[in-house]
C-alpha cells in the first residue's frame, strides 16, 4: 500500500509498505479521509518527541472496513466506519471508570515515542480494534467524519466544566479547536462567550460560530475589557487552547473569582504559572487531554449541522501532495485551517 512515512525530521516519503496485519480482534480500514493535526505538524520537526521516525502518521480519519479479524462479530465488510484515536491495549482502573484517554495502557495513533510505535492512517490502510469504531451516520461524508476527532476534544474540556446555565465564557486561542470550543459552549447553555486570539480573520469566524465578543489578544487593556463584558466580576468559565504562559495567564486572569479554567493547549512542556492568583482567587484549573466517549453525540451533532465543520476544512488533498502541506501548515501560513489527506 502508499503511505506517507516520515524518514527523519522534515523529511517524508510517499512509498510502498506492506498492509497491515489484523489480529483477531481488529479490522482493516481502507482510508479515506486523514485530517493533518496540529501534533502532527509539531511532531514533523521533532519538537514533540512523540513522532519518532519512522512512523506513518495520522489519526483523524474515516474509511471503510475493507477485513475484519476472526474475532469480530459486530462489524462488517463495507461498513463506512470512523474511529478513537486512542487505543487502549488492557483494562486497568481508569479504563473501567470510563476515562481510558487517562489509561496506562493507552497508545495513540500515528505516535512513535520511546513507550511504543502506533502506526497511523495517513496511508491506503489502516489496522484497529474494534473496540474503538463508530459507524457513521447516513450523509455524512468522509471528510467531515476524519473532524470528529478534534470536535470530541472540544466537547471534553467543556464537558469537564461545572457550569451553570447562562455562565459566561472566555476562549483563548481560535484556531480551529477553540472554534470548536466556541460551538460547544453555545450548545451547552453558556450566555455571554468572549473570543480572544491575536488573528482578525478566526476573531471573525468565532463570531461566526457562535461568539458574542472578540478581542485582540494583544490589547494591553484585554483584562479590563472582559471584566466589563462580564458584570465586572470577569468571565465564569474560561478555556485556553494555546498552552504557553501569556495565554494561560490571560485565562486565569479573565476569570472571576471562584471561576474555573480548563487546559487544552500544551504547546509549551512548562509555563510560568501566577500561584497566589490562582490560590486567593480560588481558581479551580482542569487540564484536558483528548476525549473520553464524546464520539457518538459529536458525530451526531456534525450530522445534523449543529456543528460546523466544512468551514474549518481549507483543502482536500491526494496522499502523494500531503508533505507539501505539511510544510506550508507549519510555516503557519495565514488562513490555512484543516487540511484533509485522501489517500
Amino acid at each position: 500500500m502508499k503511505a506517507l512515512v516520515l524518514k527523519e525530521y522534515n523529511h517524508f516519503v510517499c512509498e510502498e509498505v506492506p498492509v497491515p496485519e489484523i489480529a483477531a480482534d481488529e479490522v482493516l480500514i481502507r482510508v479515506k479521509a486523514c485530517g493533518i493535526c496540529g501534533s502532527d505538524v509539531h511532531g514533523m520537526d521533532g519538537s514533540t518527541g512523540r513522532r519518532i521516525p519512522p512512523i506513518i502518521m495520522g489519526h483523524e480519519a474515516a474509511g471503510v472496513i475493507e477485513q475484519v479479524g476472526s474475532g469480530v462479530s459486530e462489524w462488517a465488510v463495507g461498513e463506512r466506519v470512523t474511529f478513537d484515536s486512542t487505543v487502549v491495549t488492557r483494562q486497568d482502573f481508569y479504563s473501567q471508570k470510563g476515562i481510558f484517554n487517562l489509561s496506562d495502557y493507552r497508545k495513540v495513533l500515528g505516535v512513535s515515542c520511546p513507550e511504543y510505535r502506533q502506526h497511523g492512517a495517513f496511508a491506503e490502510f489502516v489496522a484497529v480494534p474494534q473496540s474503538v469504531l463508530y459507524r457513521l451516520p447516513e450523509g455524512l461524508s468522509f471528510e467531515q467524519a476524519a473532524m470528529t476527532e478534534p470536535v470530541s476534544v472540544a466537547f471534553h474540556a467543556v464537558n469537564l466544566l461545572p457550569s451553570e446555565l447562562n455562565d459566561s465564557a472566555i476562549v483563548v486561542g481560535c484556531g480551529m479547536i477553540g472554534l470548536f470550543v466556541v460551538q460547544a459552549l453555545r450548545i451547552k447553555g453558556c450566555g455571554s462567550i468572549i473570543a480572544i486570539d491575536l488573528d482578525q480573520s478566526r476573531l471573525d469566524k468565532a463570531v461566526k460560530f457562535g461568539a458574542d465578543h472578540a478581542l485582540k489578544a494583544d490589547d494591553p487593556d484585554i483584562v479590563d475589557k472582559i471584566r466589563a463584558l462580564t458584570h465586572g466580576r470577569g468571565a465564569d468559565l474560561a478555556v485556553e487552547v494555546v498552552g504557553i504562559t501569556p495565554t494561560v495567564n490571560l485565562a486565569i486572569n479573565g476569570v472571576r473569582k471562584g471561576g474555573k479554567v480548563a487546559l487544552v493547549g500544551n504547546l509549551s512542556p512548562k509555563i510560568d504559572l501566577p500561584l497566589q492568583a490562582v490560590v486567593t482567587r480560588q481558581i479551580t484549573i482542569y487540564g484536558s487531554c483528548a476525549s473520553a466517549g464524546e464520539y457518538p453525540a459529536c458525530l451526531d451533532m456534525i450530522a445534523s449541522g449543529r456543528v460546523k465543520v466544512d468551514e474549518m476544512m481549507s483543502a482536500v488533498v491526494p496522499l502523494e501532495d500531503a508533505a507539501g502541506w505539511f510544510e506550508r501548515l507549519h510555516r503557519g501560513e495565514p488562513g490555512l485551517m484543516k487540511v484533509i489527506v485522501s489517500p
